[in-house]
């Protein structure tokens, strides 16, 4: 399988193309943000928005963005993540990497596999009111699936606590007919609904907006769209926690780079260390965050 990695422009913005085959899968030096991913002729597996910027200093909406070293709303966060961070100035919502120049660290071939490695240079010791020395590496491989996976190594000599999350944009026929199989029996905090904790019965269909943290979560989850006739699968290591996210009609018109129909096509199902699963790295030790996402047919053509 011939495999072709190039550096492009878009806009602002530098990126590297892995073509592998038919397959193609774009990156962002900014933020190591995987933009976009497909598999021959096939609609794209990762969303990207139509109205996506590519400007620097701000997150590219869809693709997979990296939220570090904490998800979501700070104060919503665990005690201990919260203190991680002693800026003066509001803490931003999805940490503090997504809109830094990563540095592209290796690209290669091994066989019919394309490798990204990318590294964050300010993670160790340089980002603002985060007093903190990790060692911070996105690899990005491409084989017949699309691999992602975030290492932190604590360089210091206390532990720190920290909160991710590889925040995916799935793109989707129609929000109304997906489903999200792997879920039964699984707790999760509805943010929508004051933060209550409640448990899921079934699969998960999407009825309005959702913003959900799943916990206790088993390593492989499901994406079932019939009218794409596919399944993307998830398959996660180093996660516990996943946010499933979809802003429906009323958040999607406050959406920056965001069309007001958007929210038909696309769904996160975002692999986490979040709440209860956050992670505290001792002096020394080291933790990867994983996700495998790959696709099949539903339905085989006769």
């Amino acid at each position: 399988m011939p495999i072709d990695i190039q550096r492009i422009e878009i806009d602002q913005l530098a990126c590297w193309r892995i073509r592998r085959g038919d397959d193609e899968l774009l990156v962002a030096e900014q933020g190591a943000q995987v933009l976009s991913y497909r598999q021959g002729d096939a609609p794209p597996i990762i969303w990207l928005s139509e109205e996506a910027a590519f400007q620097q200093g701000q997150s590219v909406r869809g693709g997979v963005p990296i939220c570090w070293p904490w998800f979501g709303d700070l104060k919503r966060n665990p005690e201990d993540v919260q203190a991680a961070y002693r800026g003066e100035t509001e803490a931003p919502f999805h940490g503090l990497v997504r809109s830094l120049d990563w540095q592209l660290a290796q690209q290669r071939c091994e066989g019919d596999t394309g490798i990204l490695e990318f590294t964050c240079p300010q993670a160790s010791g340089a980002l603002p009111g985060w007093p903190h020395r990790v060692e911070l590496k996105l690899q990005v491989r491409l084989d017949e699936r699309l691999h992602i996976s975030l290492t932190s190594r604590n360089l210091g000599d206390r532990p720190v606590a920290i909160s991710q999350a590889l925040h995916s944009y799935f793109a989707i026929g129609d929000i109304h007919q997906v489903s999200v199989e792997g879920l039964d029996g699984c707790r999760y905090i509805d943010t929508l609904e004051n933060w209550q904790q409640r448990q899921q019965q079934g699969d998960l269909s999407f009825t309005g907006e959702t913003d959900r943290i799943y916990l206790d979560l088993p390593p492989t989850l499901h994406l079932r769209d019939p009218q794409l006739n596919r399944r993307i699968t998830l398959q996660t290591r180093g996660s516990r926690s996943a946010i499933l996210w979809n802003p429906w009609i009323d958040k999607a018109q406050r959406l920056s780079q965001f069309a007001d129909d958007a929210w038909q096509h696309m769904a996160c199902i975002e692999t986490a260390n979040a709440m209860d699963d956050r992670v505290l790295l001792n002096a020394g030790a080291s933790h990867t965050l994983a996700v495998s996402i790959g696709s099949e047919s539903l339905f085989q053509t006769l």
